[in-house]
């Protein structure tokens, strides 16, 4: 398909170098071989009357040009995927179409095996992509990339569609037969106790981090970890505590011999929420897939 003389197909060709800064990476992604791929620039550059991608060094660059081009490229194929993708009604149980979701370990440990017993409940024959927490995660639900996000509200973008599914609270764990086992938590052992905690993606702060910090209480930490879910067996056997999600907790805490105390200092409440793409809102799967997550929320906050 051509628009004012341009082949659309090298706009996809285009988004893939643009991300991937790589001929040859978005040739592979493209499954098309790197000299079709560099026809495809060529191609480009003749259109645009701009290099798009230079060599800089060992790596190639991006040109102004390119960058600035680069929102309204993915914006002009994220709403082309979405027309394509929405189909007139929406049958779970036939329907082979594949579902991307960005969360955390913790929504996975806690949240999703919900959702996946009412999926087996609707015979539903859909697939599932479960994509790791990033420190930008809205940049891959605007790229088209992800179909779900399930992340504390404070990430989720003002510019798509978005809904609180549940909130959890935050507690300290200890080993039960350990030297915090059979205490009242105060304060000062909290600040003063050693920590093992999480710490998300490009060592950004993790949300009971950022909590504690406008609190004034700095952890003693001595064990670091990039699993929410991992936190509570690591302090098994051991003198140290974590704070991790009450659900979490209380999933964790019997297998892992230990006890959860409540800390000692006033925080907010994690909001967890659920946002899709504001383009895909008339999509009758993906309100399906939405209005079965956000009904596996409300089991797990009525326990």
């Amino acid at each position: 398909m051509r628009f004012k003389k341009l082949d659309l197909n090298l706009l996809v060709a285009l988004d893939h170098m643009i991300e991937l800064r790589s001929v040859s990476a978005a040739a592979d992604k493209m499954f098309m071989s790197q000299s079709a791929m560099s026809n495809a620039l060529t191609r480009l550059r003749e259109y645009f009357d701009d290099p798009l991608l230079v060599q800089v060094g060992r790596r190639m660059e991006v040109t102004p040009r390119a960058e600035a081009m680069r929102p309204a490229i993915r914006d002009i194929l994220v709403r082309i995927e979405a027309a394509i993708a929405s189909q007139p009604e929406f049958c779970p149980d036939q329907s082979t179409r594949e579902f991307n979701i960005l969360l955390s370990d913790y929504s996975l440990r806690v949240l999703m095996p919900t959702v996946f017993r009412l999926l087996s409940e609707h015979n539903a024959t859909i697939r599932l992509n479960m994509h790791a927490q990033t420190d930008l995660p809205h940049a891959l639900l605007e790229r088209g990339e992800v179909d779900f996000l399930i992340t504390p509200d404070m990430f989720l973008s003002a510019e798509h569609p978005s809904t609180v599914l549940y909130e959890d609270e935050y507690v300290a764990v200890a080993w039960k037969d350990g030297k915090y086992g059979n205490i009242t938590m105060d304060a000062e052992i909290y600040s003063t106790a050693p920590h093992a905690v999480m710490v998300p993606p490009n060592a950004a702060k993790s949300v009971e981090t950022e909590y504690l910090a406008n609190s004034g209480i700095e952890r003693n930490i001595d064990v670091r970890t990039f699993s929410f879910s991992t936190l509570p067996h690591l302090i098994t056997g051991t003198n140290r505590i974590a704070t991790v999600h009450r659900r979490l907790a209380r999933l964790i805490a019997p297998q892992a011999n230990l006890i959860i105390h409540p800390i000692p200092i006033d925080l907010p409440k994690l909001r967890q929420g659920l946002q899709s793409h504001a383009y895909r809102e008339s999509d009758p799967g993906i309100t399906w897939m939405r209005n079965l997550i956000i009904q596996a929320a409300q089991e797990i906050q009525r326990h």
